[in-house]
């Protein structure tokens, strides 16, 4: 939806590290004022009183910035201001229309942000207030991303550790970060130290911990495989690294299973009353439809509520699509039409709508023959797959605008 706001005076904040470099113009171009405000509770008070002072009301001037989100952002959007992003790209060709020899400081990039955004504020994107819970949701998905990824890093650190004095370790299960592997390990750090485990204290361990795929005789016979000869000071020395590197894991576990928990409270508490309610005129069912749709678990749905919020409430597909790297690229020129893989996407979200095409070819049979038709055309995996994922994106807001869920058996939705 186009912007039918009138605004007078156009401001823009370029960003530093100690200090922010804003500019203002009047609705025909003209420099009202450029200033430097520092970064911290006074400064970022002063620049929204000086912005305001030169404007008169907060509702007839629209700031431009860079970065969608701060304490910038949400200081300028608590006075009531206007505020506008844009991609960095972009702006780094609209600086080309006032300098074509490339120079660069941040007075001019202020200029050309707030000049750009009275010429052509199509470029730019509305920011809004975000609902607290999404933020909240959104630091929760990121956090509980990061803890993953340290949990690889060092289970991989563990499983070279193990590698070299221990590899029979290695057997006993595919995640070494376990924790009731971490347990067996305590209780025998050394091929020498798992001769003395007793069976009754395994399978206490094993209960304790839940695991049926195993039982004690299997771990004993595994762990008392013969032990492969090592230099003197190779076990002592790979010992003191593991145990190290388990004291973090166990701390890794546990914040990551605190994360995943705190997500399915918070969208269980979406769901009950999502955000989007008071837009769209009712009660909404969004996360219970999004649910319903083949491929999506906890994190997939974590990420997309809280990434893509924005063009979910909308139910905007174009701009899923983009976002999420579904869309391809075109370049064409003369008899050449070359068309490639959109590698500008939100990361996160790109890799969301990935598994969650990737998971919907093994348990909706649609999704699967439509990937195997994308792939007997010639395509690639990733191809095929982003085949997929556009096919939901758009069938996701057909069913969110028409408020039913999924239906796979009779391939008509129900209405909620």
């Amino acid at each position: 939806m186009i912007d039918q706001e009138t605004f007078t005076w156009f401001a823009a904040i370029d960003w530093g590290t100690e200090r922010h470099q804003a500019c203002v113009l009047d609705a025909r171009g003209g420099i009202a004022g450029e200033r430097a405000f520092s970064h911290d509770g006074a400064g970022l008070a002063l620049l929204c009183d000086w912005i305001l002072s030169i404007a008169g009301s907060a509702t007839v001037v629209a700031v431009a910035v860079e970065v969608p989100h701060g304490p910038v952002v949400d200081s300028l959007l608590d006075r009531g201001m206007a505020v506008h992003a844009i991609n960095p790209k972009q702006l780094d060709r609209l600086r080309d229309r006032f300098c074509v020899s490339g120079a660069k400081d941040d007075r001019r990039d202020a200029y050309v942000a707030a000049d750009g955004l009275r010429t052509d504020r199509h470029l730019f994107r509305r920011l809004h207030v975000a609902d607290p819970r999404l933020v909240e949701l959104r630091e929760w998905s990121r956090l509980a991303e990061e803890l993953q990824q340290e949990r690889v890093r060092l289970s991989n650190r563990l499983h070279d550790q193990l590698w070299r004095y221990y590899p029979q370790m290695l057997g006993l299960s595919d995640d070494i970060a376990a924790d009731w592997l971490l347990d067996i390990w305590t209780m025998a750090p050394t091929p020498a130290k798992s001769k003395q485990l007793r069976k009754t204290s395994v399978e206490q361990l094993l209960k304790r911990n839940r695991i049926r795929r195993i039982d004690a005789e299997a771990v004993l016979r595994t762990l008392r495989q013969p032990a492969i000869k090592v230099a003197e000071g190779v076990t002592e020395a790979a010992t003191i690294h593991i145990r190290s590197l388990i004291t973090r894991l166990r701390v890794v576990n546990r914040e990551l299973r605190d994360a995943t928990h705190k997500l399915d409270e918070l969208c269980a508490g979406l769901d009950e009353a999502p955000p989007a309610a008071a837009e769209h005129g009712g009660e909404q069912h969004d996360i219970k439809i999004l649910k319903s749709m083949p491929g999506i678990g906890r994190i997939n749905l974590a990420i997309l509520l809280a990434e893509a919020s924005g063009p979910l409430s909308r139910r905007d597909y174009q701009a899923l699509r983009t976002l999420s790297g579904v869309a391809p690229v075109t370049k064409q020129s003369g008899k050449s039409r070359v068309v490639v893989r959109r590698y500008a996407a939100h990361v996160r979200l790109r890799d969301a709508v990935y598994h969650w095409a990737r998971v919907a070819t093994q348990h909706d049979p649609k999704s699967r023959s439509r990937y195997v038709a994308l792939r007997q055309r010639g395509h690639s995996h990733g191809r095929a797959i982003r085949g997929v994922a556009d096919r939901l994106l758009a069938l996701a807001c057909t069913l969110l605008q028409r408020q039913t869920v999924f239906d796979p058996d009779f391939g008509t939705p129900e209405v909620t």
